[in-house]
């Protein structure tokens, strides 16, 4: 090694490390210059409810520099926009703004930032273009002033900016229910939704199709669901029919139901219109009740149950049948009697022929009895079972109703006669 450069190269480093040999820098002309776009999207339909996300760019340049090892660097540059908050607002245009105006920070010459507002378009918005105001609040850095080799003092300035946002407001179809009719509709049976339906938005709908569809936990189940409209037109109304079953859970009141139409749009796109939630009463259960006084038989004889239904649903039913389940100590082979049509509160009386065991325990006894039916709709149905109540009781009146006395006494006549009958041939 050559020992004498080391005199050079320590003065050389240390030519560099002295304060002064920095080189600092100093923009003369720059200031922000800020733009928006919306990301994604522009469009939106009548009613709908979005998040609308906007791109705010900052194209700004500084377009004078000076270096100097006498000058001081700023921290902050004329081109980059500080404190930027960003406030959305609706204007004249139909739409709700539904976030408050949003702190995004510094934005520096060529980056960008993003905002999201949550906006909502009105039911009653007409189609066509529309502009969102964006208001955006930022300071920059006008001027920094130097004092001596080591201070600087900054101005800043604060600027308002309002950028347009074009939007666009689609043409759609708007659901409107004009009239609601029931036919049969009753906790745990099918029955029909008539429904007077109306176009009360913008679009020509082609291929309509009407639908019904369940909301939520609601009992009540579309099995018939769909009704083609086919062309539908601003303003136009159409009478649709649908067919709903009410689950057996359900109680006499009025349950929700979803309507909707779904079709070819403007843009030949098929779509489904937003959903119009209807309520539909429901009637009662269906349902019956013996009236006829509880019955009494004696046991080891055969007797007739007479028993009347009583329809204390809220509907009619159609071909009603009782049936009875006979088990011990009764038996029958004429378990089953027919009893018509029955309006809400008609009754019918049943006639079944039973046979009681002879060593049948004298108490009360319930037969299981239930009823088949068919619903307005034609459709067969079993009603929850009831009891009829049968007492078995010893039989009334002197010895001479006994049945085994009787059988004994006739015994006693047969072989008297039998003697006299052989008596008198053998004289």
């Amino acid at each position: 090694m050559r020992w004498h450069y080391i005199p050079v190269l320590m003065l050389l480093l240390a030519f560099l490390a002295m304060p002064g040999a920095a080189q600092g820098v100093k923009y003369l002309y720059g200031s922000p210059d800020l733009s928006a776009t919306i990301a994604g999207t522009n469009e939106f339909a009548p009613g709908a409810e979005t998040g609308l996300t906007v791109v705010i760019s900052n194209s700004g340049l500084n377009t004078h520099k000076i270096v100097g090892s006498s000058l001081v660097t700023p921290d902050d540059q004329p081109n980059t926009a500080k404190l930027v908050t960003a406030a959305l607002k609706s204007g004249d245009a139909p739409f709700t703004i539904k976030t408050d105006p949003q702190f995004l920070s510094d934005i520096r010459g060529g980056a960008a930032a993003t905002a999201t507002f949550n906006v909502k378009v009105k039911d009653s918005a007409e189609p066509g273009t529309y502009v969102l105001p964006l208001e955006l609040t930022y300071t920059y850095l006008r001027e920094a002033e130097e004092y001596g080799s080591d201070l600087l003092r900054y101005n800043y300035q604060k600027k308002t900016v309002t950028l347009p946002l074009e939007v666009r407001v689609t043409p759609d179809l708007q659901v409107e229910v004009l009239d609601i009719r029931t036919e049969s509709l009753n906790v745990g049976t099918e029955g029909y939704v008539y429904l007077t339906l109306r176009n009360a938005g913008h679009d020509t709908a082609n291929n309509a199709i009407a639908k019904i569809t369940r909301n939520g936990a609601s009992p009540l189940i579309p099995t018939d669901g769909s009704a083609y409209i086919g062309r539908f037109e601003p303003g136009d109304t159409v009478d649709v029919k649908f067919k709903v079953s009410v689950a057996n859970s359900a109680e006499p009141q009025s349950y929700p139901l979803d309507v909707a139409v779904t079709y070819e749009d403007y843009e030949g796109d098929t779509v489904t219109s937003r959903s119009t939630t209807i309520g539909l009463p429901v009637g009662g259960k269906i349902a019956f009740e013996i009236v006829s006084p509880k019955l009494t038989l004696s046991p080891g004889s055969k007797g007739v149950l007479e028993v009347t239904y009583k329809n204390t649903g809220d509907a009619p039913v159609y071909n009603a049948q009782a049936r009875i389940s006979a088990v011990d100590p009764f038996t029958s082979s004429d378990d089953t009697a027919y009893l018509g049509d029955l309006a809400p509160g008609e009754t019918a009386t049943a006639r079944f022929e039973v046979n009681i065991d002879g060593d049948a325990t004298v108490k009360e006894y319930g037969i299981d009895s239930e009823i088949r039916y068919r619903d307005a709709l034609d459709n067969s149905k079993i009603s929850d079972t009831m009891k009829v109540t049968v007492a078995l009781k010893p039989r009334e009146g002197t010895i001479f109703t006994n049945p085994v006395f009787l059988i004994v006494i006739a015994a006693v006549i047969i072989g008297a006669g039998y003697y006299i009958f052989v008596y008198r041939k053998k004289r």
